[in-house]
């Protein structure tokens, strides 16, 4: 029960971050504030996991890397597990779980807009 209430305390915290930089305006079309969040959490999901388990309790790290890091951006664990399975010595499947992702999260949501719209009309 800890756990959860430390990932959602984490989670609460990183969402509202989240939404609360969502609402500095970014010139232009280009999703200036998106890529901003998503670079963060990754520079801070990767601090995390650096430190950890050397330097955090596991309580520690549950509440920053899944809490915060997954409230902030889901990006940021993405990332990790990228770099992970490259550090590994994974990097065809590293690469392939990359564009494998990006591709079908997008195909994703146009998916779900076709399944919205749909539902729309009735």
């Amino acid at each position: 029960m800890t756990d959860m209430l430390l990932v959602a305390a984490g989670g609460a915290a990183g969402s509202v971050a989240r939404y609360l930089l969502s609402l500095v305006p970014a010139p232009g079309p280009w999703p200036a504030m998106t890529l901003l969040m998503n670079l963060a959490g990754a520079v801070l999901i990767g601090i995390v996991a650096g430190l950890a388990p050397a330097r955090l309790s596991p309580q520690a790290t549950l509440l920053l890397k899944t809490g915060l890091c997954g409230g902030f951006t889901t990006f940021s664990t993405f990332s990790l597990e990228t770099v992970t399975l490259w550090q590994q010595g994974h990097t065809g499947l590293a690469c392939l779980y990359a564009a494998t992702s990006v591709v079908l999260c997008v195909a994703g949501v146009l998916v779900g807009q076709a399944v919205a719209g749909s539902l729309a009309r009735g």
